[in-house]
């Protein structure tokens, strides 16, 4: 079945149509674009790194690798992919409010959209074979956000603390199930050393353990058949190594997953309600919300770091004595309060700066690569897997952690480059017209009738 092109509307119809460029908010759009670039800082050594990379030297402070390590954890880990989750909320009740102002009726509509946007996810991780892929889940999460978008700020942010708590509760419980399982297994291990034959139930025990450290701890020996079948030079053999592990954090573990995302999607319909992400807040307000999120923020998240990285958890076999021994990690509590400050001390700082009206050509690029954000992304997972997979350029486990910052960089530049001058051209990237041209079911415009600028 072929979409119609799309016709002029009469001027009495009001047809649902995407967002119009003059309709765009500039600040949401340079957000997002940071927020884009900053995830990959993250999400590079899932697609270059072996399992177990960091063991060498996590606990070495003489490595430039754990500094390296150090400032993304401190500065950036989990702060990108917050604040591009705070500004998908955003983006869901831009996209419903302006249809309603119009009248027209949206369910449908936006259903439609992330039930594509689930599809795209299923593509990116089974078939372009990008394990940390959230596509999926914003799609999942954003239907549930959706219900939310009328209640009152106030109460929103209420509700990402009530959110926030559950959150933790899902983690404590997760981390305890792996726990009893492991102490299930040293039980049965010491049955099996004194001679004596396992049961059945013992057998699935052993099993049970066996599959949560292939998933989550893996040993050596396992960590090296997972790097060999990364350097396969066959597609399906690399995909062999993620797909069934993939689909059980789609599935299994996908009720663990998504209370993250949709608090922080809550928040970000809150923040847009208050006038915080669209700059509408005084800048004394700004500046207060940054020095308070730094304040507070740094020191928790450094001794965060300080506890796990340098102290108690060393590597993978420290971190199963340690779980033999504790049934909570109490530092790993202070993560939802760290991450929030900080993200907030940052969005904050990139507001103050676009107030400013320094680097406005800096800003014009960042705000390209945030309204091609489903297309950067989606470029990120091609750029990674045909660099470091084995039937691209196989340099997967090759690399050393710093080197992967200088491929970041690269990316960075190519999109900051790339991003505006498709935009002078075209209305939207190319997924982006694709995703909203199957939310419509219509072909939309693409190429620009009326040429853009340059700064």
């Amino acid at each position: 079945m072929s979409m119609p092109v799309t016709e002029a509307a009469p001027a009495n119809i009001t047809a649902p149509r995407p967002v119009a460029q003059a309709e765009r908010i500039q600040i949401i759009d340079i957000l997002r674009g940071v927020a884009l670039l900053g995830i990959l800082m993250m999400n590079i050594p899932v697609f270059s790194m072996a399992d177990r990379f960091s063991d060498t030297f996590r606990n070495d402070p003489t490595n430039v690798n754990f500094w390296v390590s150090a400032v993304i954890t401190v500065l950036f880990e989990g702060k990108m992919r917050a604040l591009f989750s705070m500004i998908f909320g955003v983006g869901i009740i831009l996209f419903i409010a302006r249809k309603e102002q119009s009248g027209q009726a949206v369910t449908g509509l936006f259903f439609r959209r992330m039930g594509w946007l689930v599809l795209f996810g299923l593509i990116d991780s089974h078939v372009l074979l990008w394990m940390g892929d959230i596509l999926y889940f914003y799609g999942i999460i954003g239907m549930i956000a959706f219900w939310f978008r009328k209640i009152k700020p106030g109460y929103l942010a209420l509700g990402v603390i009530l959110v926030a708590i559950f959150d933790n509760v899902m983690y404590v419980s997760f981390y305890q199930d792996m726990r009893n399982k492991r102490l299930a297994y040293v039980a049965v291990e010491q049955q099996q050393k004194q001679g004596h034959k396992l049961t059945a139930a013992q057998e699935q025990t052993v099993k049970d353990w066996q599959d949560v450290q292939k998933s989550f701890l893996p040993n050596k020996v396992e960590a090296a058949e997972h790097t060999r079948l990364m350097k396969s030079p066959d597609y399906l053999t690399v995909a062999s190594r993620y797909r069934k592990e993939v689909w059980d954090f789609q599935t299994k573990y996908l009720l663990h997953g998504i209370w993250d995302p949709l608090a922080l999607m809550l928040l970000g319909m809150a923040l847009y309600k208050w006038g915080f992400v669209t700059g509408q807040w005084p800048r004394r307000r700004y500046i207060q919300t940054m020095l308070l999120g730094y304040g507070l923020g740094l020191p928790l998240v450094m001794f965060s770091f300080y506890y796990g990285y340098s102290r108690h958890i060393t590597d993978s076999e420290a971190f199963i004595r340690y779980m033999e021994k504790h049934s909570i990690i109490w530092a790993n509590l202070i993560y939802p309060f760290q991450r929030i400050l900080l993200v907030m001390a940052h969005a904050s700082l990139i507001i103050l700066i676009i107030q400013s009206h320094k680097g406005q050509g800096l800003q014009y690029r960042l705000g390209a690569i945030g309204q091609m954000a489903f297309t950067n992304y989606v470029m990120h997972t091609v750029i990674c897997t045909l660099v470091f997979y084995g039937y691209g350029l196989n340099q997967y486990a090759e690399w050393e952690f710093y080197q992967l910052y200088f491929l970041v960089a690269a990316i960075w530049v190519l999109q900051l480059i790339v991003s505006p001058i498709w935009l002078r051209h075209f209305q939207f990237g190319p997924l982006e017209w694709v995703w909203r041209s199957l939310t419509y079911w219509q072909r939309q415009p693409f190429r620009r009738t009326i040429p853009v600028s340059k700064l």
